[in-house]
């Protein structure tokens, strides 16, 4: 009995002892698999990933334009003096003939005088010699002179005639130039400028009275239907044809949007801005719009295209050209190549090498390479600057959205 006892005494701490290194054992297997398994999961680059989103079939740009007159006509003087009285001001509706302002010319006044002076001088000078050549006409009969001296006398009575000839057109050219005392309207319209006041010096050139600025006197414009030119990009340039709309907003009315239909386009482009004088028209019965008008032009064509946006932060720049890396469905890294349409502030169209459901890894980490194992987080509130939006923004006014083809990034990435 003793001996039992003392038997269990021994094997019970032993079997203790074994158990707790048993368990010790286990335990620490576990805390290395664990920490194993953590290192593994550490090892895996974490990613986050964007869906590129398909553009609309459509090309859309917004420029600047200017509202101007179906027809529009700066009025001058033709002759030189001062403003004695003008009648239409800015704004008012006037008929074609219409008087505008009325010019006092004493100069002009004295050379009509003294060519109407002329004139008669000249006509009694042809009296004279037309009453001389009949006189030696006579004195022909009976031989008393000679026929070098009839002829001389014809002659002198023909070369006086002419002479009145030119005073009598002397006078009507001057006749003509007083009509122009009176500034009349070229066509129906409206007054849209007067740049003259009573007692002003004006001429041919244009009002005098400010220091070296001649200007014009009155400005006609028909309003009733207007034109819009457009300096327009050649990338837009096969758009350019008869059933494209310009919509169109003016800063005096910013809450109201304008059709304007295209008329004609210059079919040649400026060397220096590369663009091609583009003409749109309207009707303007109720004469909202205002020649003179600054206009914000939004034009939109359809394009036959299929392409994809992205941020630009997903792009990727290697030596071959532009690439994203993209996850695939084992969850690794495939670098693709693509083909970059335009660059923009904060997307990238691509034409090539895009498919809707490709995963492409947002602003990858130069360690990442070809089949790289990854795992796709979703970045918490606040981070995500993954969800832009697809449609591509209009570019500023005045330019065309700016490209950058592929061939340029090989270009520019190349060593």
């Amino acid at each position: 009995m003793n001996s039992l006892r003392r038997n269990g005494l021994v094997i019970v701490p032993i079997f203790l002892c074994l158990s707790y290194f048993t368990y010790r054992f286990y335990e620490g297997h576990l805390e290395a698999k664990t920490l194993h398994d953590e290192t593994l999961k550490d090892a895996v680059s974490t990613v986050a990933v964007v869906i590129p989103k398909p553009v609309p079939g459509t090309q859309s740009i917004i420029l600047p334009g200017n509202i101007v007159g179906w027809y529009e006509a700066p009025t001058y003087a033709r002759v030189t003096g001062y403003v004695k009285m003008w009648y239409k001001d800015y704004g008012d509706s006037v008929k074609a003939g219409d008087i505008l302002a009325e010019i006092s010319t004493p100069d002009l006044d004295a050379e009509f005088q003294q060519a109407r002076a002329d004139l008669e001088s000249e006509r009694v000078r042809y009296s004279l010699a037309d009453v001389t050549a009949q006189r030696w006409i006579a004195m022909r009969q009976n031989q008393a002179v000679s026929e070098q001296s009839i002829t001389v006398q014809v002659k002198n009575r023909n070369a006086q005639a002419a002479v009145v000839k030119a005073a009598e057109q002397k006078v009507r050219n001057i006749e003509a130039f007083i009509k122009f005392k009176k500034i009349v309207a070229p066509f129906d319209g409206v007054v849209i400028q007067r740049n003259i006041n009573v007692g002003d010096l004006v001429s041919k050139e244009g009002n005098l009275s400010t220091p070296n600025v001649k200007t014009n006197l009155f400005t006609v414009a028909v309003v009733d239907k207007l034109r819009l030119f457009v300096n327009v990009p050649e990338t837009f340039g096969p758009f350019l044809q008869p059933g494209l709309t310009a919509k169109v907003t003016v800063p005096q009315l910013p809450h109201r949007n304008f059709n304007f239909d295209f008329l004609t386009v210059a079919k040649g482009f400026d060397v220096g801005t590369r663009t091609a004088t583009t003409v749109f028209t309207i009707d303007n019965k109720d004469r909202a719009l205002w020649p003179g008008s600054y206009a914000q032009v939004h034009l939109t064509a359809p394009v036959d295209r299929q392409s994809f946006t992205m941020p630009s932060t997903a792009l990727v720049f290697q030596e071959r050209g532009a690439q994203v890396a993209v996850v695939t469905d084992d969850d690794t890294v495939h670098l693709k190549d693509i083909k970059v349409a335009q660059l923009m502030d904060q997307l990238v169209e691509v034409e090539e090498g895009l498919s809707e459901n490709d995963r492409i890894i947002n602003n990858p980490s130069a360690a990442l390479l070809e089949g790289n194992k990854v795992r796709i987080v979703t970045p918490e509130q606040g981070y995500d600057l993954t969800n832009i939006s697809a449609s591509i923004p209009a570019p500023p006014i005045g330019s065309s959205p700016p490209t950058l083809k592929s061939a340029e990034i090989d270009k520019e990435t190349s060593p």
